[in-house]
C-alpha cells in the first residue's frame, strides 16, 4: 500500500521533468503498466482503489510518454540515448514464457511486467552514465522510484511471515532492480542529500 502511494506520487515531478528525462524509460514503464493492468477489463469495479489507480498509472504513464516524444521532442538528443531496449523487452518475453506461475496469457503477460520493470529503469541510468550528471528534480524521481520498489520488501516479508506465501518472480526482480539502483543510491546519499551537485565519473 504505501508503495503505490509513493509509485503515484513520482507521477507530479514526473510530468514537470518530462522535458529532461528519457523517453525510453517511460516507454517501457508504459508497457509495464499495460501489461500488468489489463485485468481492469474483466475485474472493473471490484476494487474502486485499484481501478482508480491502475487508470491513473496507465493515464499519466501513457501521456508522459507523449509529450516526451512530441512537445518535447526537440530535447531529445539520438547521439546520447543509444540504449537498445529490444533487449530488455525479449529478456523479459524469454523469461515470462520459461517461469509464469500459470501459463494463461494474463499470468504470463503479469510475469513480464514485473522481469520488464526491475530493468525499466537501465536506460535512464545508461544516460546518467554517458552523461556524467543530471538535473536534481530527476535525480529525486529516481530515488523515488528505486524507495518505491524497496518498500515491497517489508511486505515480502509480512506475506511470508503471516501467510506464508512466497512470490519468487516478484522477490527475484526486485533484487536485480534494487542491485541495479545500488551505485545511484551511494551516490545519491554522498552527493544530494548531502547539498552537493549530482555527478558521475564518466
Amino acid at each position: 500500500m504505501h508503495a503505490t502511494y509513493l509509485n503515484s506520487l513520482t507521477i507530479s515531478p514526473l510530468l514537470v521533468a518530462a522535458f529532461c528525462s528519457l523517453a525510453q524509460s517511460q516507454a517501457l514503464y508504459l508497457i509495464v503498466y499495460a501489461t500488468r493492468y489489463l485485468d481492469i477489463f474483466w475485474t472493473f469495479g471490484d476494487s474502486l482503489y485499484n481501478t482508480l489507480f491502475k487508470l491513473l498509472f496507465l493515464g499519466s504513464s501513457g501521456y508522459t510518454v507523449y509529450i516526451m516524444t512530441n512537445a518535447f521532442k526537440p530535447t531529445h538528443d539520438p547521439n546520447v540515448d543509444t540504449f537498445r531496449i529490444q533487449y530488455l523487452l525479449g529478456g523479459a518475453f524469454v523469461l515470462a514464457i520459461i517461469w509464469p506461475y500459470k501459463y494463461t496469457p494474463s499470468e504470463i503477460l503479469w510475469a513480464f511486467s514485473i522481469w520488464l520493470e526491475s530493468v525499466a529503469i537501465l536506460p535512464q541510468l545508461f544516460l546518467l552514465q554517458r552523461t556524467g550528471e543530471a538535473e536534481t528534480i530527476n535525480v529525486h524521481y529516481l530515488a523515488a522510484l528505486g524507495t518505491y520498489r524497496a518498500l515491497y520488501i517489508p511486505n515480502w516479508l509480512v506475506r511470508y511471515l503471516v501467510e506464508n506465501h512466497c512470490d519468487w518472480i516478484s522477490i527475484i526482480a526486485g533484487i536485480i532492480q534494487t542491485l541495479l539502483y545500488s551505485d545511484f543510491f551511494w551516490i545519491y546519499y554522498t552527493k544530494i542529500i548531502k547539498g552537493k551537485r549530482f555527478a558521475l565519473p564518466v
